[in-house]
């Protein structure tokens, strides 16, 4: 069981989710969120791309940035990612599977569950955090909540939460949050308004402090 923060992920840093059908402009992406200061970022694997464009990612800019693959369903698929060069996984489920395969590299599993028993299960079996989904089903009493008999858990809010809930999942005790399409917005992406991608990074990288 996790007993200290991840050497990977860092509390308090947004996790930037990238769940697009096209990848083509991955590495903008990545620049502008890096500029607007968020340097985690989760590639999802519903994209068959996903984890070419981990390769090319990781590859551009190296250790300015944390790059993982999401929606990791089972071993194999952690397998896959983890060749391409995931720095973390992510799942939305209680996958043990995932789990167990990625202590075989040392790599951190962000895994996903909902309830009490789930979210201490994925704990006790390795995951270095807990992504409670999903999370705006819940809102930050659910956290504050279950780390009150459960204070070593560290917990990450994932869907739906924004730049109006983030400050208050982390209050409720949140080790950090994850932000997908009101970060990384498909209109933002279609004009490809890089400069306003990187303004709104910033303003979650505030938000998260």
């Amino acid at each position: 069981m996790p007993q200290k923060s991840s050497k990977v992920l860092q509390p308090r840093m947004p996790i930037a989710i990238v769940r697009l059908d096209n990848l083509d402009n991955a590495l903008e992406i990545s620049g502008a969120l890096l500029e607007g200061g968020i340097t985690t970022i989760e590639f999802t694997l519903t994209n068959s791309r996903a984890n070419e464009v981990i390769s090319r990612v990781r590859q551009k800019f190296g250790e300015r940035l944390t790059v993982g693959a999401g929606t990791v369903l089972d071993g194999m698929m952690a397998q896959d990612s983890m060749d391409a060069g995931a720095q973390f996984l992510v799942t939305p489920i209680l996958a043990l599977d995932v789990i167990e395969k990625s202590k075989e590299r040392d790599i951190p599993v962000v895994c996903g569950a909902y309830t009490p028993t789930e979210i201490w299960t994925a704990w006790k079996a390795g995951a270095e955090l807990v992504k409670v989904f999903p999370a705006s089903q819940l809102g930050p009493c659910y956290f504050k909540d279950i780390l009150a008999p459960l204070p070593q858990l560290q917990l990450v809010p994932t869907g739906g939460v924004n730049l109006d809930t983030c400050g208050a999942f982390l209050a409720a005790g949140a080790y950090t949050v994850a932000v997908g399409s009101q970060l990384v917005s498909k209109d933002i992406v279609r004009q490809k308004d890089w400069k306003a991608l990187a303004a709104l990074a910033n303003q979650y990288l505030e938000a998260c402090r």
